[in-house]
This record gives structure tokens, C-alpha cells and sequence, in this order.
């Protein structure tokens, strides 16, 4: 356990505005951004924060939305980045199937569609190590890692018993747990699954020309396959990550693959060869993908964040972006209450936050279920319409651009 206050012999109950439990990419953010609006914070994870932080790179990497970006920098994290981020400057969406060109109708979205970059790609292990420097480093914020606590609610407040023989008492605890987060059950939340009977394969490539920070979105059959541009190494100065799907079966054969007939599966599903000769670097990873949504955000002194309210499909790259979109919410309208010296965990203030997050959560969700529906298959007709879609879209320059700024989150 580490907490930025002195230590004492028997410490009495510590007294927090808020308490957040999971300390992952939405959990510490929060957190962060609370404690520099002055608000007093406690946050808890059961694993131990620097295992998290991956030395070696792995593949893994984050697309953060303009407004992201901004939140991250609000809450002293951006500053604190290890190592480049890459800015995200164009963005192209494209139809086809392995093997072939791709469709000659698309979408892209490029540097006259807003005045600032789309967004930026910065590695898994990158934000890892700036969160954590971020939560010891701010003040009024209080971590405990590993340990877990035990929660107990009422009208008038939290206690959070945690197993290092910590008490502390919250105005509101938040679960940043996950998909199946502990807390939303105890509190007898449903949650609707949507299953996909998809994985996402994730790693990255080297490839032999420069990306310039353009992002590819390219629909295939079995789902999207997306190239996102990331800040090159010594070992790699043009580098990019891959997110792409396929059913469980076939993705879980295409990660196992020899690296040669890996890289030449890639390659049939870059749509054409603007990046050069790609090369696999690093892990690759599969993930099971599925949707699904908390029936409410919120019950007795608690409040739900990030994938315990929700998970989506990860057609659009918008999953953490929503949670981030979540963690923007919550600041605003505690930090609001805490100035005016309210109650930050008190009923009206919690139906303000489930107001103005769960609606927008939820189209977000049918957007890109619908997207994966509708992209998803082969059916010819279906083809031709989307391919339509696309290039109409394209040539309307004020629908592109609204387009573009609703996906940067501003």
C-alpha cells in the first residue's frame, strides 16, 4: 500500500470525497482529474500498479480521441508520457475482401477536416507509467495498490474497510472494475450481453514507408481491419499497430501462425501495399469480443465508470475513448458540486451524471453494433449500399466534418 500522506502508527478513518475501486486507464484518469480539481481521493486496485507498466514493448497501443487527449492533459497525465505519442492526421475508411483492392469509393477524413490532429496512438506501457506517476505524484489522493476493500453503502455515506486494515469513509464510491465489475453486481445492476463470436487480433507491424499519421479503417467480411499509426523506435522508425477482427476460431489460427504466413495474412487484408513490406513486431493478442450496457449507471452512493457501465464493439476505436468521455462527465459535474460545496455523492447529483452519459453511451453502442452489422458480411447488395454510403458522405465536406469532430470526442 502506498498513499501520499505521512504514515502513522494506527491511523485513524480517512475521510474522501470520493473512493474509486480499479485503477486502470479510466479508474486512475478519474482519479487524477478529481484530486487536481481538489477534491479528496482514494483509489484502490487489488494488483500491485508498477507489474502494469511492461518494460518490453508489446504491441499494444491506445487511439486517444481529440477530447481524450485534453482530459489526459487536464488531470497532469499527458505531461507525464515515457515516451512519443503519434498524432493521428488522416483517417481512411475503405470496403473490400482479403486478397483484393479495395473498393474505389471511401471515405477520409484529412487535414482540412479539423484544426487539430484526430487524435494520437501511444503504447499500452506508455500510459501505464503515466498514470502511475500521475497518482503518486498529486496531491489529495490516496492509493492502495494491491489491496481490496469491502463496501458498505447507505443514504448518508460509504465506509471502505480495505484488507491492510484501512477504514475510509466517501461521500461516493465509483466502479472502475471492468466488464464484470463486483461492485455493480453487489448493487443488483443488470447488464444486457450482446456476443459477437468474434476476437480482436492486436499486435504491430514494421513496415518499409512512412505512415505520415494516416489511419486506415478497412471493412472486410468478417469485420474491420484497422492500421494506426504510432511513433517509430531506433529499431523501427515506421511502426504501426493492427487491430483487426475475425470469427474465434479463424482468429485464434491467425495468431498462431508461423511469422512469415502471419505477415502475408496481413498484408491480404491491408487492401493495397501503401505502407510497403510489413513485418509482425512484438506479441500478438486476441481478445473476445461482445457488447453490453449497465440497465443504470448509478444506485445508493455509487456510480459506474468506463467498461463496468458499458462495452462496445471495437469497430469505431471508441471503447476507452467512452469511458473517457465518462471520466469528463463526472469531473464536471462533481467538481461543480464540490466548489459549491455540495454533496458529490448525494441522489440528484448521481441522476445528473446517469442523464448525461447513459443516453449518449447508448447510441454510441447502437452506432457501432449497427456498423459491425452492416459492414460485417459479404451480401452483395448490402456492398453496393455502404460503398455508396461512403463516397457520399466523403463529398458532403460539412457531414465529413461534423462526422469527424462527434469522433474526437468534442
Amino acid at each position: 500500500m502506498t498513499a501520499n500522506m505521512p504514515s502513522h502508527t494506527a491511523p485513524g478513518p480517512l475521510e474522501v470525497d470520493v473512493c474509486i475501486v480499479g485503477a486502470g486507464p479510466v479508474g486512475a484518469t478519474l482519479a487524477c482529474r478529481l484530486a487536481a480539481d481538489g477534491l479528496k481521493v482514494a483509489i484502490i486496485d487489488r494488483a500491485a500498479l508498477p507489474p502494469m507498466e511492461h518494460p518490453a514493448f508489446d504491441g499494444r497501443a491506445y487511439a486517444i480521441a481529440a477530447g481524450s487527449r485534453r482530459l489526459l492533459e487536464e488531470a497532469g497525465v499527458w505531461q507525464r508520457l515515457p515516451m512519443e505519442s503519434c498524432d493521428i492526421r488522416e483517417i481512411r475508411v475503405t470496403d473490400g475482401r482479403p486478397g483484393q483492392p479495395p473498393s474505389p469509393l471511401f471515405l477520409e477524413f484529412g487535414r482540412g477536416d479539423a484544426d487539430q490532429p484526430f487524435g494520437a496512438m501511444i503504447e499500452a506501457r506508455a500510459l501505464r507509467v503515466a498514470l502511475n506517476a500521475s497518482l503518486h505524484a498529486t496531491p489529495g489522493l490516496h492509493v492502495f495498490a494491491p489491496d481490496e476493500g469491502v463496501v458498505t453503502r447507505s443514504p448518508d455515506g460509504a465506509v471502505i474497510r480495505t484488507a491492510s486494515g484501512r477504514v475510509i469513509h466517501a461521500r461516493l464510491v465509483v466502479a472502475a472494475e471492468g466488464r464484470r465489475s463486483p461492485l455493480r453486481e453487489q448493487a443488483r445492476i443488470a447488464v444486457t450481453r450482446l456476443p459477437y463470436n468474434q476476437c480482436g487480433i492486436v499486435c504491430a507491424v514494421a513496415h518499409e514507408r512512412p505512415h505520415e499519421g494516416r489511419a486506415l479503417e478497412h471493412f472486410l467480411p468478417a469485420g474491420p481491419f484497422a492500421q494506426l499509426p504510432m511513433a517509430g523506435t531506433a529499431e523501427h522508425p515506421n511502426l504501426s499497430a493492427l487491430v483487426w477482427t475475425e470469427s474465434e476460431k479463424v482468429a485464434h489460427r491467425l495468431a498462431d501462425l508461423p511469422h512469415d504466413a502471419f505477415a502475408h495474412e496481413i498484408r491480404r487484408r491491408m487492401g493495397d501495399d501503401w505502407l510497403g513490406a510489413v513485418n509482425p513486431v512484438g506479441r500478438r493478442w486476441v481478445y473476445p469480443l461482445s457488447a453490453q450496457y449497465a440497465q443504470r449507471y448509478v444506485d445508493t452512493r455509487l456510480a459506474l465508470v468506463g467498461d463496468a457501465a458499458h462495452g462496445i464493439h471495437p469497430i469505431a476505436g471508441q471503447g476507452l475513448n467512452l469511458g473517457f468521455r465518462d471520466v469528463i462527465a463526472m469531473a464536471d459535474i462533481l467538481g461543480r458540486v464540490h466548489a459549491g460545496g455540495g454533496d458529490v455523492g448525494a441522489a440528484d447529483v448521481l441522476r445528473r451524471y446517469q442523464a448525461r452519459c447513459r443516453p449518449a453511451n447508448m447510441l454510441m453502442l447502437v452506432a457501432t453494433d449497427a456498423l459491425e452489422r452492416l459492414f460485417g458480411n459479404d451480401n452483395p447488395v448490402l456492398r453496393l449500399a455502404r460503398d455508396v454510403g461512403l463516397a457520399t458522405v466523403n463529398r458532403i465536406t460539412p457531414l465529413r466534418r461534423g462526422f469527424a469532430r462527434h469522433a474526437m470526442g468534442l
